[in-house]
């Protein structure tokens, strides 16, 4: 593992970097070809680059930009919110209702195999709010007691999710197959447990990391969804009224510790107001495009009104089980 030596008082400098845009030099493909290395270099330092004034107005100049950027493209496989493809590897930004926030997060923690590298670009920014908050991976986790990230590490976290039609995501969308035989051959690639408990319920189980250690600088961060997943993310009196209609090990979306134990509500709380307290937010303009490290910086979305078009790319593989970024898509 190559561990790039970090000075501590960098996670207390500004975020994002701003890299403006000079006469003669607003192709982003051409930028990012020419200092490639600069730029991840960067990336590794402080997490977030928010590149403004460049001419990215459209997908396809968004598109040429990532292909300058990297070779490896992920898709939005085993999904978690609903998107829409838009290009070669580019997504919408996740379709929930524009007044529902999302909390911050990094892309994928919930699965085995996660981009080490998300990029957004905006398109057109929202009348009103729509901000993309970010926070440091590394201060949050230096927040987060030592006991709940040591415990979180040990024992891991396994996510439980159940499908029915007209609830949540169908598995269909999930695992973008159509028949029972496609989603069988998914999971047994990825070693997600599968079950199905009548002719509409689909039961998914899959045990993954609480932390991870970050391939190129070496540290240990917290990198799960626990705190999305778990239902008292839904706040006491939803999560009792969801758990009324489904029953407590039917829900939608849930999460244990890896050995089936229950994880604490109150350790959770903890987690949330670290993020809380980490975030940073920043005001869009059409045309940005923002590069975080998806290992280093969690991000989320604020409420909005009016039209708000951001465009996303996952990009170099990544996953606990390598030394680096993995090959492929």
């Amino acid at each position: 593992m190559t561990v790039v030596k970090r000075d501590q008082s960098d996670t207390n400098g500004a975020m994002p970097v701003i890299v403006s845009a000079v006469p003669g030099a607003r192709d982003l493909a051409q930028v990012f070809s020419e200092r490639h290395a600069e730029y991840e270099a960067s990336l590794s330092y402080g997490g977030a680059l928010l590149f403004r004034g460049f001419d990215v107005f459209d997908v396809a100049a968004f598109e040429r930009a990532m292909d300058a950027l990297s070779a490896q493209r992920m898709t939005y496989l085993y999904r978690s919110t609903p998107r829409t493809a838009v290009g070669a590897g580019v997504f919408t930004s996740t379709e929930y209702p524009p007044e529902q926030a999302i909390p911050l997060h990094n892309e994928n923690a919930f699965q085995r195999r996660w981009p080490l590298k998300v990029a957004f670009c905006c398109l057109l920014r929202a009348r009103v709010g729509g901000e993309t908050p970010i926070a440091s991976v590394r201060r949050v986790t230096d927040r987060i007691p030592a006991a709940i990230v040591d415990q979180f590490e040990a024992r891991r976290i396994k996510y439980v999710r159940h499908y029915r039609p007209h609830v949540d995501l169908p598995w269909q969308t999930v695992f973008q197959v159509d028949t029972r035989d496609g989603v069988a051959e998914f999971c047994a690639r990825h070693d997600i447990e599968h079950e199905w408990l009548d002719d509409e319920t689909l039961r998914t189980a899959q045990v993954c990391q609480g932390t991870a250690h970050h391939p190129i600088t070496g540290e240990r961060l917290w990198f799960n969804q626990a705190p999305l997943f778990h239902a008292s993310s839904l706040g006491a009196a939803d999560a009792r009224s969801l758990t009324a209609c489904f029953g407590a090990d039917r829900l939608p979306r849930h999460c244990y510790y890896g050995d089936g134990g229950e994880l604490s509500a109150d350790d959770l709380r903890v987690v949330r107001e670290a993020f809380e307290a980490e975030t940073v937010v920043f005001r869009w303009e059409t045309g940005d495009v923002l590069l975080l490290d998806n290992m280093l910086v969690a991000h989320g979305r604020r409420p909005f009104k009016g039209d708000r078009k951001i465009v996303a790319a996952l990009l170099d593989p990544s996953s606990p089980d390598t030394d680096g970024p993995t090959h492929g898509s």
